[in-house]
């Protein structure tokens, strides 16, 4: 079955009810297929990955680690983009 995000987005428990009896929802945008959905086996999805305490607390320090390997080189990137615009705010 294809139908657009548009149309889809009321229908929702209508259409993962068709997916759960075995055919793929295709959702286009402007006719051009974005997403599928479908129905998964009980075993398909792994559940998440529950980290300790102690490897989280690892995973922070290698993170902080490695942000103080990377020293702020002064680029900021709040005005990235200022270049696109002139003075009145305006696409320039």
């Amino acid at each position: 079955m294809r139908i657009s995000i548009e149309k889809a987005a009321g229908r929702f428990e209508e259409l993962v009810e068709i997916a759960e009896r075995g055919e793929n929802v295709v959702l286009t945008r402007d006719d051009m297929p974005t997403a599928v959905l479908q129905a998964l086996d009980a075993g398909t999805v792994a559940p998440a990955k529950k980290l300790s305490w102690e490897a989280r607390l690892a995973l922070f320090e290698k993170v902080r680690a490695n942000a103080a390997n990377h020293p702020d080189d002064g680029v900021s990137a709040a005005h990235s983009q200022d270049f696109l615009y002139d003075e009145d705010g305006l696409p320039g």
